[in-house]
């Protein structure tokens, strides 16, 4: 049985489909000022036809009548059109690009809206530099469709029609041979659409590909330095570039080939017309102002004749990008809004897993079947070997995951039927790898509760330990953290970590080896600032260093995916299993400090 045949319509993301659609949802809502810019580009469009039919009268007077009064009538005339096409052209280009601003903002908007909707495992399988080439390129591809077609119709289109009119008035017959050039230019720019979509394509790719090496490179700037990654980091970057750059000098050449042609045709006719109306002036007796009206004619519309012949070529790399950002958007948010679920209601703040399983990929579990119980007000500490699966617990339970199969329940709630943005409410988090927004210490604490005074910001400084060294900046507060708070120490970001979580004043505090990569003194800091945080709230806590979790109420020791052990400190020691395994070799190679020299 034979395969039907592919319609235009059939590609959600072809060419035709994506003009429809930029057309109805983006362009539709501006309509209005479309209209008017519309209106403007057939003023300016009549006053450029009217100009050339002009041009015959002025000539006239001048060299047939020679009359004076009529050349100076004829030129005021045209000072007026050519100003009112001035006008014109002015008021159109401002609404457009109004409208142009007004619809990449909007892109944007919704882009940002929709990546905030998505999961980390979305985020996990794709470089952020992607979405940065979407966002930028994409929404800017967009604007640039739509100007393309206004501008193709209101401006190119109708000053065309206006122009070809005032050539049938003057010479039909030259007219016609002038249009008998628009054929084999059609014919072959149609061929140049498909080469121009996949240069496009790999143009974008490119792009993202250097944005991606670039953010990688400033990102690991220390790990640059530190490994003297420079010449490599650089030998990648150029590769990348130079790769763009061969793919950018493809895409002037094929997108340029109608270029000789039409200038080719265009002399033709030109030759061609100049020669007929010479003729028809010097043998028939045809006036010249006719002739100069219709040469004049002729020449002006050839500009937008090309144009329009490169339209296809234009909108179809234009395209590219517009689909890059559709894609996006139109792709069903894998963190769905559930806004409409009831809200968690917190009495106790008990947290219990009850035989809770997942994979991050298939046939690969990171949980079987885990079990335990978070007593509220109390402080359980997960330990165990990296890749058992400790922070999985603490990512299912912020429902930054979905349990695959199990449930998660708080004070008898199933955490996946209530709504998020309660859940995370109700809970404080502060891990190992501190994020800090470029922006300044009170904004990054402040984070944590939005709207919080004063007092209750340095209050919850204070309570983490971190008033005292806030105050020592020149500028207190309103000290800049730089980009990811690369202007301060591991143990201040992770205090005004702890300061942002104690501001949240959550029943429930999740803890992911806060201090595994602190020194011992900011480490006793930043300890003393959690006791202060988990103090009367459920706790669960990921420790690698034992000694910082030996008075957790229970300890759990986790090992690939499972519960292996759970006591208190004392009981696992005796116990004289995996946790005091664990313990003691962390004790054997744990080096104390020498003593200072007094007479230092």
């Amino acid at each position: 049985m034979t395969e039907a045949p592919r319609k235009i319509t059939d590609d959600p993301y072809g060419a035709w489909h994506l003009i429809r659609r930029l057309v109805m949802e983006q362009a539709s809502a501006y309509w209005r000022r479309y209209a008017l810019a519309f209106g403007l580009m057939a003023i300016a469009a009549a006053a450029t036809s009217g100009s050339a039919f002009l041009l015959g009268k002025v000539i006239n007077q001048a060299y047939v009548d020679r009359d004076l009064q009529g050349i100076m009538f004829w030129s005021v005339v045209t000072l007026v059109v050519f100003s009112l096409k001035g006008a014109a052209t002015y008021g159109q280009s401002v609404i457009l690009t109004q409208i142009k601003n007004a619809i990449l903002a909007n892109n944007q908007r919704r882009m940002f809206h929709k990546l905030m909707s998505e999961s980390i495992g979305f985020f996990s399988q794709r470089h952020s530099s992607e979405f940065l080439a979407r966002l930028t390129a994409g929404a800017n591809s967009v604007t640039e469709v739509l100007n393309l077609l206004i501008n193709a119709i209101g401006r190119d289109l109708l000053s065309l029609i206006g122009l070809v009119i005032v050539m049938v008035v003057q010479d039909p017959f030259m007219a016609l041979f002038g249009l008998l050039v628009a054929p084999p230019a059609a014919f072959v720019v149609r061929k140049l659409v498909k080469r121009v979509k996949g240069l496009a394509l790999t143009q974008f790719t490119g792009n993202a590909q250097i944005l991606e090496t670039m953010q990688e490179s400033l990102q690991g700037i220390r790990t640059v330095k530190a490994f003297s990654l420079e010449k490599t980091m650089s030998d990648r970057i150029d590769a990348n570039i130079a790769a763009v750059q061969a793919n950018a000098d493809k895409m002037a050449k094929v997108s340029n080939r109608s270029s000789p042609l039409m200038e080719t045709l265009g002399g033709f006719a030109v030759a061609a017309s100049l020669m007929y109306g010479g003729y028809r002036v010097v043998a028939t007796g045809a006036t010249p102002g006719e002739f100069f009206s219709f040469l004049t004619a002729f020449l002006l519309a050839y500009e937008p004749a090309k144009r329009l012949a490169r339209l296809n070529i234009e909108l179809n790399s234009g395209l590219v990008g517009a689909r890059m950002l559709l894609e996006i958007i139109d792709s069903p948010p894998s963190e769905p809004d559930d806004s409409h679920k009831p809200a968690l209601q917190l009495t106790e703040a008990r947290v219990e897993f009850d035989h809770v399983s997942f994979a991050y990929r298939p046939d690969e579990p990171v949980l079987n079947a885990m079990s335990f119980v978070a007593e509220p007000g109390k402080m359980t500490a997960l330990v165990g070997p990296s890749g058992g699966g400790k922070s999985t617990v603490l990512a299912l339970l912020l429902r930054l995951y979905e349990v695959q199969s199990g449930e998660i329940r708080i004070d008898g709630q199933s955490t996946s039927t209530v709504s998020r943005e309660s859940l995370r409410r109700q809970t404080a988090y502060v891990g190992q790898d501190v994020y800090l927004f470029r922006d300044t210490v009170r904004a990054n604490i402040a984070f944590g509760k939005l709207g919080a005074t004063e007092d209750e910001i340095v209050a919850a400084a204070k309570a983490a330990c971190a008033h005292d060294f806030i105050m020592g900046f020149p500028l207190g507060y309103d000290t800049p953290v730089g980009e990811h708070g690369a202007q301060l120490s591991g143990g201040q970001r992770q205090r005004i970590a702890v300061a942002r979580a104690l501001l949240r004043d959550a029943p429930i505090v999740l803890l992911d080896e806060a201090t595994a990569a602190l020194d011992s003194e900011s480490e006793k800091l930043v300890q003393e600032a959690i006791d202060r945080l988990a103090r009367g709230r459920t706790t669960i806590v990921i420790a690698h260093r034992l000694h910082t979790i030996m008075h957790a109420d229970s300890i759990l020791v986790v090992e690939a995916g499972e519960i292996v052990e759970q006591g208190r400190h004392d009981d696992l020691l005796r116990r004289s299993g995996r946790y005091a395994s664990f313990f003691r070799l962390q004790q054997r190679h744990a080096t104390p400090l020498a003593p200072a020299d007094a007479t230092a």
